[in-house]
């Protein structure tokens, strides 16, 4: 198979030729002026790890079955994700772990979606309870961290979590984060309502990203002393941002990436299992959610307590771009070099050898509002098309 588009680091036309699942060749393409402006880019697929669930399915829910997983696992690589984390998010015991032995079930027997969900994202239960920061996740269910719980959870997924969501600010927190750091789990620190002090602790005690950071958080925060600044200033933390447009502002996208730094940012979208669904009020595993005309996914009755995101992670890959002032090469490694070698993965890249995981796509500048626009041609994942219809000269 090949695939033709411009080099998103460089801008040059290249013919990618693509055999058994890994990239064979590139070879230069000559284009003349209108072929050269038609042209589309290549990038490698992305990689989101945090993906809770699309088209009216969460993954934390007790009626989540293999052929459920199969099905959200597709629709993400019309989105140009070719990896990601399947996330389960709190609920009780039997419901978490319930879900997580069903995903593993699901790479156990289909290997081709083994390779496209290569670990498991834990979200909670171990968050803070208070209103705001505990965003959508349920309170009935929110409780402190415990070692053999999560020993349990491990059990059902088979050894495959590979992130844990949680806040420091427990009595508890510290000497759990120590145990599953050094099992090999990357800690993160997301839904907290800790003091600066603990979130330096846990850095100490070896926590290494920060989920969907600027959300998940109280709506008032003391001005200068809080977790958002600190988790901004700690070096040791990369940052998970959901840039969607309506979790964080523009200017927020801005002066996050300003002060993280690109090389320390991770793109994540945080689909909820409502996205893909129109406008509307739905129930959920957790609350009744209400999808604004805006596509803002929020608790339902009222407009600013979100409940995760409607918009994928190509549209966050565009977005940054326009929000931060990010050249492409920046952004496409926020959504796929970054996240990989955080969870310790292959580094999918546009070279000779790595892995056939590649995503063709245009980028426009809308008239309207000045923001660019990502339309996804072709998805390759392991060298085999996985959705759209390849563009050739």
């Amino acid at each position: 198979m090949q695939l033709c588009g411009r080099h998103y680091a460089t801008g040059e036309p290249i013919e990618v030729e693509l055999v058994e699942g890994r990239i064979a060749e590139i070879g230069s393409l000559a284009l003349d002026d209108s072929r050269r402006e038609a042209c589309p880019w290549l990038c490698p697929g992305l990689l989101d790890l945090q993906i809770n669930g699309y088209g009216g399915e969460e993954f934390s829910s007790a009626t989540l079955t293999e052929a459920k997983v199969e099905k959200i696992a597709d629709e993400m690589g019309r989105f140009g994700v070719t990896r990601f984390f399947p996330t389960v998010t709190t609920q009780s015991p039997s419901v978490m772990e319930h879900a997580l032995r069903v995903l593993s079930a699901t790479c156990r027997s289909a290997p081709r979606l083994a390779r496209r969900m290569p670990g498991i994202h834990v979200e909670g239960p171990f968050i803070c309870p208070e209103d705001g920061a505990r965003g959508a996740h349920p309170l009935e269910f929110v409780r402190p961290p415990d070692w053999d719980e999560f020993q349990r959870m491990q059990e059902a997924a088979e050894g495959r979590i590979r992130v844990l969501t949680l806040s420091p600010e427990y009595d508890e927190s510290l000497a759990f984060i120590r145990r599953v750091a050094d099992s090999g789990v990357v800690v993160s620190i997301g839904h907290t309502g800790a003091a600066p002090e603990r979130i330096r602790a846990a850095a100490d005690a070896g926590a290494r990203l920060s989920t969907h950071l600027g959300n998940g958080s109280h709506t008032m925060l003391p001005r200068l002393r809080n977790y958002l600044w600190e988790q901004l200033a700690e070096d040791r933390l990369m940052a998970g941002m959901i840039v969607d447009g309506h979790h964080l502002p523009p200017a927020v996208v801005k002066s996050m990436v300003r002060a993280k730094t690109p090389e320390r940012c991770i793109l994540v979208c945080d689909l909820s299992g409502q996205a893909g669904q129109p406008p509307g009020r739905y129930s959920s595993p957790f609350c009744d959610v209400e999808i604004l005309p805006t596509g803002k996914l929020v608790v339902a009755g009222q407009t600013e307590v979100l409940a995760g995101a409607t918009v994928p992670t190509s549209e966050c890959l565009a977005n940054v771009m326009s929000f931060a002032g990010v050249d492409l090469a920046t952004a496409v490694h926020m959504g796929v070099h970054h996240p990989a070698k955080l969870v310790g993965l292959e580094v999918d890249e546009l070279e000779t050898g790595s892995a056939a995981n590649l995503m063709q796509f245009g980028l426009t500048r809308s008239e309207v509002d000045g923001l660019l626009r990502i339309d996804i041609r072709a998805v390759v994942l392991d060298g085999e098309l996985l959705h759209g219809c390849p563009w050739t000269p």
